[in-house]
């Protein structure tokens, strides 16, 4: 198929390398003239503006936007839209709010534009392991696009099939999945994004308990000079919390055993915020999400007002001493 890729990024350009290599049609624009002279060098077609990528593109035309989410999605979306026809087609697969994929949806619709949310995972590694998309619009307009979800997918690979998982049919165990309507597959990755944010510090936390078995303050006999990177290398083989975050945190610690590359300040992309959000609506119970998400607020202060607040009360009451800075 050909599609036009809006964003070369570190996600865009190795999407856009991904279905040359299997095969498609790729025209490329990016606001870095450089990004779209490297795409051209790998086999693509460069545009220098919107107006050129869609007369570059066959009807009904295809266009993926892969940009950050939030104002510059927008912009984009409404851009490209103002160039397009009836019949053609809008992608947005960056980390778009699932309630303003169904405004947008609304808003082109009377045009007779067709509108896509996909969600995608697989960050830097997607260019060789693929991406696991999830994929939200209407179901011919899916169906029709299919090829490209096929290509961007990670496929069977070396994963084992679930068992009884053949029954069910469909592309799931392919990596990619029609969710539902419109937002739906943003919803399904807002999800996954949340649960990430609890995975991730599960993880964070054990290996600090483990790094900190050493503290002074410990008995002498139960005091342990734990190799961190080993143990993560341990548990990547044949343990119940192996994964592929796992996987990475044995590389980041193999390539620095204290992490003294890292600060500690965390940031929050929004889906994780979102899942919250939606849980309340829902009614639904989310207290490891939320924890993990309050804890990369935390991160961003060296302490916080209610720390100090915390430190006041003891003394107050009982008259402990905050430990010298460092201490």
């Amino acid at each position: 198929m050909q599609i036009g890729m809006v964003g070369l990024g570190r996600m865009g350009g190795n999407m856009a390398r991904r279905l040359l290599r299997g095969g498609h049609e790729v025209v490329g624009f990016a606001t870095d003239p450089a990004a779209v002279r490297a795409l051209v060098a790998e086999g693509g077609q460069g545009a220098t503006t919107l107006d050129e990528l869609a007369e570059k593109l066959e009807k009904p035309r295809v266009a993926w936007v892969m940009v950050p989410a939030g104002a510059a999605t927008e912009q984009v979306v409404s851009d490209l839209a103002k160039r397009m026809e009836p019949g053609d087609t809008l992608i947005d697969g960056g980390n778009s709010f699932y309630k303003d994929d169904v405004r947008r949806m609304k808003r082109l619709q009377p045009l007779g534009l067709h509108y896509v949310d996909v969600g995608t995972s697989g960050g830097v590694w997607g260019l060789e392991r693929g991406y696991c998309l999830m994929i939200g619009g209407e179901p011919e307009v899916v169906r029709r696009l299919d090829p490209i979800f096929r290509t961007l997918a990670p496929g069977l690979g070396a994963i084992p099939r679930t068992p009884g998982g053949e029954r069910l049919g469909g592309t799931a165990e392919q990596g990619y999945l029609h969710c539902g309507p419109a937002g739906s597959g943003h919803f399904v990755k807002m999800v996954h994004n949340g649960i990430e944010y609890g995975l991730m510090q599960a993880y964070a936390e054990g290996f600090d308990i483990l790094q900190n078995a050493r503290t002074p303050a410990l008995p002498e006999d139960l005091r342990y000079e734990l190799d961190v990177p080993a143990v993560a290398e341990l548990w990547r083989r044949g343990s119940v919390v192996g994964s592929w975050l796992l996987d990475l945190s044995a590389m980041a610690l193999a390539e620095n055993p204290t992490l003294s590359n890292f600060t500690g300040h965390v940031q929050d992309s929004g889906e994780g915020r979102w899942t919250i959000l939606a849980a309340i609506e829902e009614g639904v119970p989310a207290e490891v999400l939320s924890s993990a998400l309050y804890t990369r607020f935390r991160s961003r202060q060296e302490h916080t007002f209610a720390e100090k607040v915390l430190s006041a009360m003891r003394h107050k009451f009982g008259g402990h001493v905050e430990p010298p800075a460092g201490g």
